[in-house]
């Protein structure tokens, strides 16, 4: 073991030493895995922390020019810690199970991928790490080690780096003092006194990072607070005094070990030729590709070799140079060409715009650029208020242009005004024909907006691209830059910081901001290149894209931008009636209990009901106490009072903090109304979210929730109009089905509800009671969601052999209904996803490879995701065509909501007759089923009497 180097007289300047590349394999593998979506391979097999690692190395390896490198895990059996100390991690739970599956297939890519990969027995990962930065560092090399764990910022010195590739974080010596309050040749005298709850390593109680950097900032070190225990006072010395014996103990236990002897698993220990970085297996990995279902990387590859065979065979036929010699066959790719982070990045030229010259310069390449990628920046995240702090362009990978124009911060450099930027600027943003380029591009329409411009010419948007091909993945821009590229951007945070200390953009130096933006705009302009191919070649969701999700998007920034009127007035009156009957709730809880207590704390309310009251424990918290959630209540409310009213009081509350006092403090100032912000790629079925106030989720069971609409009006004189699909789900499983009964009852117009009824008890229609009806739609609703017969018992209050005796009339009446539901799961275990009817994919990774319940519960998504899915594009669909023909017949009309199944306008009262005939038949218009598609209108002077 070479002797530890003088970091104060390195024999080279940090930039000219070579690079080790040492990557903390046990840390990531646990990171990637909780990341990760449950991504599944082609057979069912976990593949998102494989995933992780790899995206992790290459982007790694793209990144750095390092010349040796180590991707070093953690080896089976016990450590020299364990022998020290037997509870050591005793407390940690196992490995999971998808998890533990991975572990070979990790090992094996990292080394196709051509790092070498360490396993040391008897010691751990941190140690082996530790171990190769001091001999590198001592023969000369910077190290950069790569890694979540912060035991390992004892290892940073002056060519010791430590970098986060998940938060972005680097740490050296300073930037360890700055995030941790101490040096780093002090970290392992402050995670002594802290010690390790996830290693079960005991420290000093009650003792948290700013109590132990304190200490030894005050004291020098460990041994001058165990010096000076007696002088320091409070509980803290209290329990630093009985700590004192344990102490050397636990400084061994959290201490990395820099002298383990590696000369049987690196050959030439000492030196490090081992380590050596190869080039890729290029077959085997495309080998591994295929086989474990990684297609974007797969088709990459595959791309790559025909290109170099291209170039090799281009090579060869050449004519021989002068002197008779031939070419040189152009060498085999290095390994970072393997995966989309592959070659080394070009120089990024972003332009920051500070004259006229160099703004109208920029304006004639966006004219004639064939696409254009648009981003702003701003002051705010509400689209409806934001104004504009600065704007990027971009027409070719890697270069782009910025034009600050509200940068505020002291000593700012002179920006171009605003008005005349957007002056210049309009003609191009409002030109139909200049085609442009963006990520959420409904938000950027919003912000130019509020600026006076209408853009036009929004043809593409990377968001919704990513999210017809990949809902079940993230479809921000970082996640698509590094999915999808390889590249890894400025972060938001990195610029403005985070929480309480956040800056606002108009803080950000301009240069940074230049890059970020000008970054935004390229990266997206390059990850429509790479989506938008894989949309051609597949027709079905190109025109799910173009015909649904981009005319979708458009409209809905015009039904945000037109928002919805409350009156304030009636949210006051009910927030008022409300506080009265939750008062009234909160007296008759305490008198039954026999004792006040908080009705909003989980832990007052478990030691009334399961300890005072001995009601019976249905299930636990993580912790071990009985939960008091909602289910548990509901299940204990049939038969005890209290949780019954704790019910009522959660809801009340609820639905008073939510909505009535919440709703007129979120009314824009500027229009009057609420605007809500419906956000497109969240569900995997396709469905819309409301949020910021959230419309969709006002409960409507009770009579109190159905009160809040009554505050949701029309302007004056006018009427709010609302047009629903009649049971729609149930109708595209007729329509899917093919069912021929199910069929029958929709096309005869039949209560399809008293019609399962008579099917299902064998009686006439007119012999249906009310509670065979209500039966009837549980078991139809229930059917859709892929109830079984213990589900179907419980909502029904009824035996599990009745309710399987129910489901087996039910499809020995509708029999294609069971075909249909067979032959999905079927069809979704095959794929990994099934398509609704205009070829939208759910994906289901934990039909194949999920535990019992998971696996149980893909398998009723899978039934009921076609329906729902396919309901979600009719909407959407049913809200382009009425928008066309708003436009179209030039109506005063206009749509303020969309919900589940319904869409909600306001209507003058001259158009009311109009709105009665057209909507329903433009929404029945939009598909051609084999069962008839149902709008019914409603008409009201709020919403709550139009639904």
């Amino acid at each position: 073991m070479s002797e530890t180097p003088d970091h104060d007289n390195p024999a080279a300047s940090p930039a000219q030493r070579p690079l080790l590349l040492l990557v903390d394999g046990s840390s990531y593998l646990y990171r990637a895995y909780h990341a990760m979506p449950d991504l599944r391979g082609p057979e069912g097999q976990p593949t998102g922390a494989v995933h992780g690692l790899v995206a992790m190395l290459t982007q790694l390896r793209g990144q750095f020019a390092a010349e040796h490198a180590a991707c070093v895990f953690d080896a089976k059996g016990p450590t020299f810690r364990d022998e020290w100390y037997p509870e050591y991690k005793a407390q940690r739970a196992p490995m999971p199970e998808d998890l533990r599956a991975q572990i070979e297939p990790i090992h094996e890519v990292v080394r196709l991928l051509g790092w070498p990969v360490l396993e040391v027995p008897g010691i751990e990962a941190d140690d082996a790490i530790g171990t190769l930065a001091r001999v590198a560092e001592a023969s000369g090399h910077r190290v950069l080690i790569s890694t979540g764990d912060k035991d390992l910022a004892q290892l940073v010195t002056p060519h010791v780096t430590l970098i986060n590739t998940m938060s972005r974080e680097s740490l050296d010596v300073d930037g360890v003092m700055a995030k941790f309050g101490v040096p780093p040749d002090r970290i392992v005298d402050y995670l002594t006194l802290m010690g390790d709850t996830v290693d079960n390593v005991p420290g000093v109680d009650k003792v948290g990072p700013k109590t132990a950097a304190k200490w030894i900032a005050e004291h020098g070190s460990l041994d001058g607070v165990v010096a000076n225990a007696a002088s320091i006072k409070g509980v803290a010395g209290e329990n630093l005094r009985r700590a004192l014996d344990w102490l050397p103990t636990g400084r061994r236990l959290v201490t990395v070990r820099c002298d383990c002897d590696l000369a049987d698993h690196v050959d030439g220990w000492p030196g490090l030729e081992a380590l050596a970085l190869r080039e890729a297996d290029r077959e085997a990995l495309l080998a591994f590709y295929t086989r474990h279902g990684f297609r974007t990387w797969k088709r990459d590859l595959e791309a790559q070799i025909g290109a170099q065979i291209g170039a090799q065979m281009g090579a060869a036929n050449a004519p021989a140079p002068a002197g008779g010699s031939v070419a040189e066959p152009v060498p085999r790719m290095a390994s970072d060409a393997t995966a989309p982070a592959a070659a080394p990045a070009p120089d990024q030229r972003y332009d920051c715009i500070t004259t006229f010259e160099a703004l109208d310069a920029w304006i004639a390449r966006l004219c004639a650029a064939p696409l254009s990628a648009l981003d702003t920046e701003t002051d705010s995240l509400d689209a409806m208020r934001a104004r504009i702090v600065g704007i990027s362009f971009a027409v070719q990978p890697y270069e782009a242009a910025y034009v600050p124009v509200g940068h505020d911060y002291p000593g700012a450099p002179e920006q171009l005004p605003l008005e005349e930027v957007l002056a210049r600027l309009r003609p191009w943003l409002e030109d139909a024909g200049a085609a442009k380029v963006g990520q959420n591009i409904k938000y950027d329409r919003h912000v130019l907006a509020n600026h006076g411009i209408t853009v036009r010419g929004l043809v593409h948007d990377t968001m919704l691209q990513s999210y017809v091909l990949e809902a079940h993945k993230p479809h921000g821009l970082a996640s698509l830059a590094e999915r999808h590229l390889g590249r890894s951007g400025i972060a938001y945070e990195d610029l403005c910081g985070k929480g309480v200390n956040q800056i606002p953009f108009s803080h950000v130096a301009v240069d940074q901001a230049t890059t970020y933006s000008g970054e935004d705009s390229e990266m997206t302009l390059q990850v429509h290149a790479t989506l938008w191919p894989q949309l051609e070649a597949e027709p079905r969701l190109r025109e799910l894209y173009e015909r649904i999700e981009l005319p979708a998007c458009e409209v809905l920034a015009r039904i945000e931008r037109i928002g919805v009127r409350i009156d304030a007035g009636v949210l006051a009156r009910q927030s008022q009636q409300l506080a009265q009957r939750m008062m009234a709730l909160e007296q008759e809880a305490h008198a039954i209990a026999g004792q006040p207590f908080n009705m909003g704390s989980p832990k007052q309310i478990g030691e009334i009901l399961f300890v005072k009251l001995g009601l019976p424990v249905r299930k636990k918290t993580a912790t071990g106490a009985p939960s008091t959630d909602e289910d548990v209540l509901q299940e204990l409310a049939a038969d005890y009072p209290l949780p019954a009213r704790i019910l009522e009081h959660r809801s009340l509350a609820k639905l008073k903090g939510t909505y009535t006092d919440k709703l007129p403090q979120m009314v824009n100032p500027a229009t009057g109304r609420v605007h809500t912000n419906y956000a497109q790629a969240v569900a995997i079925t396709g469905r819309l979210s409301s949020n910021d106030p959230n419309l969709q989720n006002i409960p409507i069971r009770t009579t109190e929730g159905r009160r809040v609409r009554e505050a949701f009006v029309p302007p004056e004189g006018w009427s709010m109009v609302s047009a629903d699909y009649s049971q729609i789900e149930l109708r595209l499983m007729a329509h899917i089905s093919g069912d021929a009964n199910l069929l029958k009852a929709f096309a005869d117009g039949l209560d399809v509800h008293r019609a399962t009824a008579a099917e299902v008890f064998g009686i006439a229609l007119e012999q249906v009671t009310t509670e065979q009806r209500r039966y009837a739609k549980t078991i139809n609703f229930g059917l859709i969601y892929g109830m079984g017969a213990f589900g179907l018992a419980q909502s029904l209050g009824i035996e599990q052999k009745a309710a399987r005796d129910y489901i087996d009339r039910y499809f020995a009446r509708y029999p294609d209904v069971r075909r249909y539901m067979d032959d999905t799961k079927a069809s979704a275990k095959a794929l990994g996803y099934v398509e609704t009817l205009f070829g939208r994919r759910i994906y289901l990774p934990e039909i194949n490879g999920g535990n019992g319940p998971r696996k149980a519960g893909a398998e009723r998504q899978a039934i009921n995701a076609p329906m729902q899915g396919t309901a979600a594009d009719l909407i959407k669909l049913a809200m382009v065509a009425v928008q066309e023909t708003l436009d179209r017949e030039g109506r005063a009309s206009r749509m303020i909501m969309q919900v589940h199944d319904e869409l909600v306008l306001e209507v003058p009262p001259d158009e009311l007759d109009w709105a009665r005939e057209a909507l329903p038949r433009l929404m029945a218009g939009v598909a051609a089923l084999r069962v008839p598609l149902v709008a019914e209108v409603g008409v009201g002077h709020n919403w709550d009497e139009a639904h």
